[in-house]
C-alpha cells in the first residue's frame, strides 16, 4: 500500500492512498483546487483513481471531491442520506459496504454525530493481513478532540449521536489502530484539536478527555464548548450540496 496525507487549507487533511501492485487508489476529503495534486500522485504511482469519496457534507471547506471524480472518471461517494440533499447524481454509501482498491479494502461505518450523513473508512491490506491497518475519522474523532454536533442543528441530539457512534463503532476497534482525523489544529469543525495529524484507538481513549464521559456528561461537554461556525459556512454548504465549482478555485 501506498499512502499520502495532505494538510492543506482551513488545517483540512486529505488522503490518497492504494494498492501500486494492481493499479488502484482511493482519494479522500479532496479541497477544490487540489485536483490537480491527486492526478499528479496518481501518475507518479502509476495508479488509476477508482474511488473519490467525501466523509460528509462539508461545511468549512468547498470540496473537490464531485469535480477530481468527474475529471477521471471515477465514482463520487456520499452517504446514502444525502440522495434527497444533493442536486447531482453520486453513488451512495450505507454502513457495512465494502470497497475494494485491488488489494486494499475499505469498509464503511456510518457515524452520524457531526452531521447525520458522517461515515469512517476502515482500512486493510491483504498483502499485510485481514486486520484493519488504520480508520479515516473524518470529523467524527480527531486527535484529542470530537466533531461539532451543530452543524445540522439539533445540537444535544446529535451530540447524543456522536457519542453513540464513537463507543459503538470506534472505540471497539483494536487499540493499536491507527486513527487519521479530517482535520488537525486550527480547524472550526471541534473544539481542542491536537497538532498531530494521527493517532490510535488506544491512545484516545486514555487521553482523549472526551472519550471517558458518560453519555449524559459527553452531551453537556460538547454543546458548552462549540467553536465558531465557519466562515460562510452556509455558502459553502449550498456550494457542496449543488456540486458547483466555486469561484475562485484554482483549475
Amino acid at each position: 500500500m501506498f499512502f499520502r496525507q495532505r494538510p492543506t487549507e482551513n488545517a483540512t487533511l486529505s488522503y490518497f492512498f492504494g494498492c501500486a501492485g494492481v493499479g488502484k487508489a482511493v482519494a479522500v476529503d479532496i479541497v477544490a483546487g487540489d485536483e490537480d495534486w491527486f492526478i499528479s500522485e496518481a501518475r507518479k504511482a502509476g495508479v488509476v483513481i477508482a474511488h473519490v469519496i467525501d466523509t460528509h457534507v462539508h461545511a468549512d471547506h468547498y470540496s473537490g471531491g464531485l469535480a477530481l471524480a468527474r475529471r477521471v472518471g471515477a465514482p463520487y461517494y456520499l452517504h446514502e442520506s444525502n440522495k434527497a440533499r444533493v442536486s447531482f447524481d453520486f453513488t451512495p454509501l450505507h454502513d457495512g459496504q465494502r470497497l475494494e482498491a485491488g488489494n486494499v479494502l475499505l469498509d464503511v461505518l456510518h457515524t452520524p454525530g457531526h452531521t447525520p450523513d458522517s461515515v469512517c473508512l476502515l482500512v486493510r491490506d491483504l498483502r499485510r493481513g485481514d486486520e484493519p491497518w488504520f480508520v479515516i475519522t473524518g470529523d467524527t474523532l480527531f486527535v484529542g478532540a470530537v466533531g461539532r454536533p451543530d452543524l445540522a442543528g439539533r445540537e444535544r441530539e446529535m451530540a447524543a449521536q456522536l457519542h453513540d457512534s464513537l463507543h459503538r463503532k470506534l472505540l471497539n476497534l483494536p487499540a493499536e489502530l491507527e486513527i487519521y482525523p479530517g482535520h488537525q489544529a486550527g480547524s472550526a469543525c471541534g473544539a481542542g484539536l491536537s497538532g498531530k495529524p494521527a493517532s490510535t484507538i488506544g491512545f484516545e481513549k486514555r487521553f482523549n478527555p472526551m472519550l471517558a464521559m458518560s453519555r449524559d456528561a459527553f452531551v453537556d461537554a460538547v454543546v458548552a464548548d462549540i467553536p465558531q461556525q465557519p466562515e460562510n459556512m452556509a455558502r459553502i454548504i449550498e456550494v457542496n450540496l449543488r456540486g458547483i465549482k466555486p469561484e475562485g478555485a484554482r483549475d
